[in-house]
């Protein structure tokens, strides 16, 4: 097979077909066998849609007048990918994307005209992208505008930031393995790490590796998990004897988290709307060898699954714009819709109104979004705290990370090497 016709139609399904790149690549690897080209596949279709703007501005200026053919125009794309940041050599890059264009002969003269005039005009095409901001932040324009009016003075440093291939961080199964000792299996494996400042069973590879070679992985010693998600657990401060709530819970590293901070609850009950997400909820907890309640239900009815039985806490993973793990999942930057936010603030509201009531007097609830917009984030706080008497926002020991808010903490993408992630932790009075 050609892996970069692969890549291409990989690339067409999150674009047209609104999947995700996840999704995408997924569905594309059940027919291909082989691990190196799966890496190939993979490496170019994140790439594309990490530069997308980038890369469609410098096509636009290298063709005459737009491509009606969406395969074609994903391949040039694609091809131009390889010239500008991968380590493929040129000659080799131009004639193999020509040949993925076997099912459209008509285009292989221009496929090979549009990157060898891309080769002799590098120079003069990049100096072009440089001055325009869409295609040298390789962003929408409207997301830039909205970072631009949160964060004025740290915009440019997100954007940036956003573009950057992403750390691999680890959280040590505390209940089975010290991090000290974790650290040291790490050594003698010569994996480089080195021990999170911000939690205190995080750990930060020098360099990202598949899960096949980490210590104990499969025997639940340890999890892949940002270091910013991990705080969520620690903020959430379960006791011995606390009946907990997981809301949105899919895929589970939070969930899990808590249950290994605390094995002594009365019960974690984890609910979320999405069956096939819930079933990685589960499979993790096997792997980790953990028990929890799992709900497949919709947050915003509680009638249909509440027993009325209050809880102690309440972790509410809320849905979101997901803006800060952008450089985890590029493929945000061209599936988001700035109506979408509207939609997700409505949601939130909801469902924070929805499990509120199910809090006991004096318990405790964790807001947290992977999301860096204002609006999903302190805007939304604050409208809970000005119609709810009976909240009250709770310190949080925040010396070592965030950014201070009007309510909660704001990780920013990239502060401590950690994704965008924003908390806030209410308690019932």
């Amino acid at each position: 097979m050609n892996t970069r016709w692969a890549a291409a139609q990989v690339i067409n399904k999150v674009l047209h077909e609104g999947q995700s790149l996840t999704t995408a690549l997924d569905e594309s690897f059940k027919s291909i066998d082989s691990l190196q080209d799966k890496a190939f596949i993979q490496a170019m279709c994140y790439g594309v849609c990490r530069y997308y703007q980038r890369l469609d501005f410098i096509l636009s200026l290298l063709l005459e007048k737009p491509l009606k053919a969406q395969d074609v125009k994903y391949l040039l794309l694609i091809g131009l990918y390889q010239l500008s940041f991968m380590r493929v050599k040129p000659h080799a890059a131009v004639s193999e994307t020509v040949q993925a264009a076997k099912n459209f002969s008509w285009a292989k003269a221009l496929i090979n005209a549009v990157l060898r005039n891309y080769l002799r005009r590098q120079p003069e095409l990049e100096q072009r992208v440089d001055a325009n901001k869409i295609a040298a932040f390789c962003h929408p324009a409207w997301l830039i505008k909205t970072l631009e009016l949160d964060w004025p003075d740290r915009a440019e440093s997100i954007l940036l930031e956003n573009n950057q291939a992403p750390p691999m961080a680890l959280r040590v199964n505390t209940a089975k393995k010290s991090r000290e000792d974790y650290l040291q299996l790490l050594l003698d494996q010569n994996l480089a790490a080195e021990p999170s400042g911000i939690n205190v069973s995080g750990i930060l590879l020098h360099k990202p590796v598949s899960v096949d070679v980490l210590p104990g992985f499969k025997d639940g010693w340890v999890s892949v998990q940002d270091s910013a998600a991990q705080l969520a657990a620690e903020l959430l401060d379960a006791k011995p004897g606390h009946r907990v709530l997981d809301v949105c819970a899919a895929p589970g590293g939070k969930t899990s988290h808590i249950l290994e901070l605390q094995p002594d609850l009365e019960e974690l009950i984890a609910i979320d709307n999405d069956k096939n997400r819930m079933l990685r909820v589960r499979e993790n907890l096997h792997r980790l060898e953990l028990q929890a309640t799992l709900l497949v239900a919709d947050a915003v009815q509680p009638t249909q699954w509440w027993d009325g039985r209050s809880f102690d806490r309440i972790l509410l993973d809320a849905p979101c714009s997901a803006t800060g793990v952008i450089r985890r999942h590029p493929d945000i930057k061209l599936l988001r819709r700035p109506e979408d936010i509207d939609a997700l603030v409505v949601l939130q509201k909801n469902i924070l109104n929805a499990v509120w009531p199910m809090l006991k007097q004096g318990g405790v609830l964790v807001y947290a979004t992977c999301s860096v917009l204002k609006r999903e984030n302190e805007f939304q706080i604050g409208a809970f705290l000005s119609t709810h008497r009976d909240a009250e926002e709770s310190p949080m020991r925040s010396e070592s990370w965030g950014n201070t808010a009007t309510h909660g903490r704001q990780i920013l993408t990239g502060d401590n090497s950690m994704d965008g992630f924003y908390y806030a932790r209410i308690v019932k009075r």
